[in-house]
C-alpha cells in the first residue's frame, strides 16, 4: 500500500480555544490552505499533500470537526471564515491558495469576502456553488435528506478501528477505492466515547453548516465580490456513489453569472468523496491547486 504523507500537528488560537491543523509539505514552499468537508478533517487532503511535497500545506480540522470537535459552537460559514483567518495569519502575509472540498469550498469562498486580499486563488472541490432544493421542504429539513447517512453515521458507537474500518469498506462510496489514505483517513475520525468509539464530528455543526449550503442573500453577494481565478471541479456520482452528483448535470451552466471567471472542469470517473484521493480527481485537484496564477 501506498505510504501515507506524513503530517506535523499544529494549532492556532481561535474564539473558545485552539483550532487544530496538520501541516506538511516544505516549509518555504508557496502555501497552500486546504479546508475539508462536512463531516471530514485534515486527512481529506493527504494524497493531494504527497503529490505537491513542494509547497506548504495548511489543513485545519474544521470547527466541530476532528480535534477542534471541542471547540464551542456558533457554527455556520463566516465562523469558519474567521477561524481560518487567525490560520492565514500564521502562514505570511502572501495570499494563497485555497482548496476546498464540498462545505470547505463553501468556507473558501466565505473566507474570500471576508479577506480578499489574503486569497491569491479559489479551487472548489465539488462544492461552492449554492445547492438546489430538491424536496421542496424548509431548508432544515432538505439539509437532513441530503446530509442524513452521515448524521446517522455520527450518532453510531463503533467497538474500535476494525469496526470502523469495517463501515467505510462497505460504503458505496469509498469501498472500491480502498487506499492507505483512506484507512489513515478513516482512523484519524475515531474518537473515545464512554460506551466504545464515535466519529468526531458534532452532528449540531453539521446541521448549522448545512443550512447555509442553498445561498443565503449574504452568501449570494460573497460570491459576486470574488476576483480572483476560480477553478470549480465537478464529480459526476454523489455521496452514495449515484450518477448525477452533488450538482446534477446543467446545474452549474449558469454558475458565472455569479463568479464571471469561474472555471467549471467536469472530472469523470469520480464521486463526492473519491474525487480527492486517486486517478482523474485526485490529477485534477493538483493541476488546479498548482496552475500559475497571473498577477
Amino acid at each position: 500500500m501506498t505510504t501515507v504523507a506524513t503530517w506535523r500537528a499544529d494549532a492556532v488560537p481561535v474564539e473558545g480555544g485552539r483550532l487544530a491543523l496538520g501541516v506538511a509539505g516544505d516549509a518555504d514552499g508557496p502555501a497552500v490552505l486546504a479546508v475539508h468537508g462536512t463531516t471530514a478533517s485534515h486527512r481529506a487532503f493527504t494524497a493531494l499533500a504527497r503529490r505537491i511535497p513542494d509547497r506548504l500545506i495548511v489543513a485545519p480540522d474544521l470547527r466541530g470537526r476532528g480535534r477542534s470537535s471541542e471547540l464551542p459552537p456558533p457554527y455556520g460559514l463566516r465562523r469558519h471564515a474567521e477561524d481560518l483567518e487567525a490560520v492565514l495569519d500564521g502562514i505570511g502575509d502572501e495570499p494563497v491558495t485555497v482548496v476546498g472540498h464540498s462545505l470547505g469550498a463553501f468556507v473558501a469562498v466565505a473566507l474570500a469576502a471576508r479577506a480578499p486580499e489574503r486569497v491569491a486563488r479559489l479551487v472548489l472541490v465539488d462544492g461552492g456553488m449554492p445547492l438546489r432544493p430538491t424536496t421542496g421542504r424548509p431548508v432544515e429539513e432538505e439539509v437532513a435528506a441530503v446530509l442524513g447517512p452521515a448524521a446517522e453515521r455520527l450518532r453510531t458507537v463503533f467497538a474500535g478501528r476494525e469496526e470502523y474500518r469495517a463501515f467505510w469498506r462497505a460504503h458505496p462510496a469509498v469501498g472500491a477505492a480502498w487506499s492507505a489514505d483512506l484507512e489513515d483517513y478513516v482512523d484519524y475520525d475515531l474518537v473515545e466515547a464512554p460506551d466504545g468509539f464515535r466519529p468526531a464530528t458534532a452532528e449540531r455543526a453539521v446541521l448549522d453548516d448545512g443550512a447555509e449550503l442553498y445561498g443565503p442573500d449574504w452568501y449570494l453577494e460573497a460570491l459576486r465580490g470574488i476576483r480572483v481565478p476560480v477553478v470549480l471541479l465537478r464529480a459526476p456520482r454523489d455521496l452514495l456513489d449515484r450518477e448525477g452528483g452533488l450538482y446534477p448535470p446543467g446545474s452549474l451552466d449558469d454558475s458565472t453569472r455569479l463568479v464571471p471567471q469561474l472555471e467549471l472542469v467536469e472530472v469523470a470517473g469520480v464521486n463526492h468523496y473519491t474525487i480527492l484521493f486517486d486517478g482523474p480527481g485526485l490529477d485534477a485537484v493538483v493541476a488546479a491547486v498548482t496552475a500559475p496564477t497571473e498577477p
